[in-house]
């Protein structure tokens, strides 16, 4: 059964860095799309780094939880214990960090929470407001 276990926590850590890797085509289309619609670089690099933030943050969730399940799953010892503690503090940290980089405020003062997910697909929405609002714009002036 240990084996299974360790299949699916590597399973879960190759999501984890795919989502992190598609997170950043995703930040990389929605910056450009950003600069060719003229909005300016200040905002492009806004929308780059938080949509690139938002993919870590998620990819980091998937992998604490590959974590928990390689650890979970594996000979209890308390070297194993100490690994997965150090492991998650470490990546809770780096969460945190990019989550005050990405709202500019700390989590637990948030009225709403937000994952990595919901933050990328705000992004992706705002895109696409402002791609029909510039289509709309180039229309009116034809």
């Amino acid at each position: 059964m240990e084996s299974v276990f360790t299949v699916v926590a590597v399973g879960f850590e190759a999501i984890g860095a795919v989502t992190m890797v598609i997170g950043f085509v995703i930040a990389m289309v929605l910056g450009i799309r950003s600069l060719r619609r003229g909005e300016g670089g200040q905002k492009a690099f806004s929308v780059l780094r938080t949509t690139l933030g938002a993919a870590i943050l998620l990819g980091l969730e998937v992998l604490v939880a590959a974590d928990l399940i390689r650890t979970i799953t594996s000979k209890p010892s308390l070297e194993d214990a100490a690994i997965l503690g150090l492991i998650v503090l470490i990546r809770t940290i780096l969460s945190i960090s990019i989550q005050i980089e990405i709202e500019g405020v700390l989590p637990w003062r948030r009225a709403v929470l937000t994952s990595g997910g919901q933050l990328i697909g705000q992004a992706v929405a705002r895109d696409r407001d402002a791609a029909a609002a510039a289509a709309a714009a180039r229309t009116a002036t034809t």
